[in-house]
């Protein structure tokens, strides 16, 4: 399989593929078929060329003696190589700066679950740090998560799983049409969060909330 981006429109949401559990092809090249640029973090890049895959950006802080040097003119057009030395911020921090320097309004991030749980606990709320910056979908054939705005409205069919993940403390949450109704209501990460909740009844879905920063988490079981 290999993909040659056509479009080259950098309003379309960039692809960064992370180093955590590989997704399923279908879901790959879904995102793959609408993304006009890959951004790879340093550690995946072997697994990512033996797929075939046209990579535009490989970023890292390329440690325990990555020789970043090799991928520069591995493919043509040649691989732009980002080496970052910042040891306070993960890659895939690196990778969402670069994108924002870059102009990006949205990204999709896969392999960023699974294997090691720190890295997918800090995968999963980093993107707080850029909310204001970029918007970002982390996707696995499991769930789709993302920050959920202030107000939010989307439709649903009825038994869809939906989770809200609180980081730190989300205040004056209310929702409509989930079968575990919040109103006006706050949640603690460690203490009390909207795990499990499920959509009532075919129709929209509304979220609310005051303050704090809220994932929401459309899961596929």
């Amino acid at each position: 399989m290999s993909s040659h981006h056509i479009v080259r429109d950098d309003q379309e949401p960039a692809l960064i593929i992370a180093n955590g559990e590989a997704c399923s092809m279908d879901l790959l090249n879904q995102l793959l078929e609408w993304s006009p640029h890959i951004v790879v973090l340093d550690s995946a890049v072997e697994r990512v060329l033996e797929l075939g895959i046209k990579i535009d950006v490989l970023i890292g802080d390329f440690d325990r003696d990555f020789d970043h040097k090799k991928y520069e003119n591995m493919q043509y057009p040649p691989i732009k190589v980002i080496k970052v030395d910042d040891q306070d911020s993960t890659d895939l921090d690196k990778a969402y700066q670069y994108l924002i320097d870059h102009n990006f309004p949205a990204v999709n991030v896969v392999w960023a679950t699974g294997r090691r749980t720190d890295h997918t606990f800090s995968n999963l709320t980093n993107m707080v740090q850029v909310k204001n910056k970029l918007r970002v979908v982390l996707l696995d054939d499991y769930s789709k998560v993302f920050l959920c705005p202030a107000i939010f409205k989307k439709w649903y069919p009825e038994g869809t799983p939906i989770s809200l993940i609180p980081i730190g403390t989300v205040s004056g949450i209310t929702t409509k049409n989930l079968v575990y109704s919040l109103h006006d209501e706050s949640l603690t990460l460690g203490y009390r969060s909207g795990s499990s909740n499920e959509v009532a009844t075919d129709g929209m879905v509304e979220i609310s909330y005051r303050e704090g920063d809220l994932l929401l988490m459309e899961c596929f079981d």
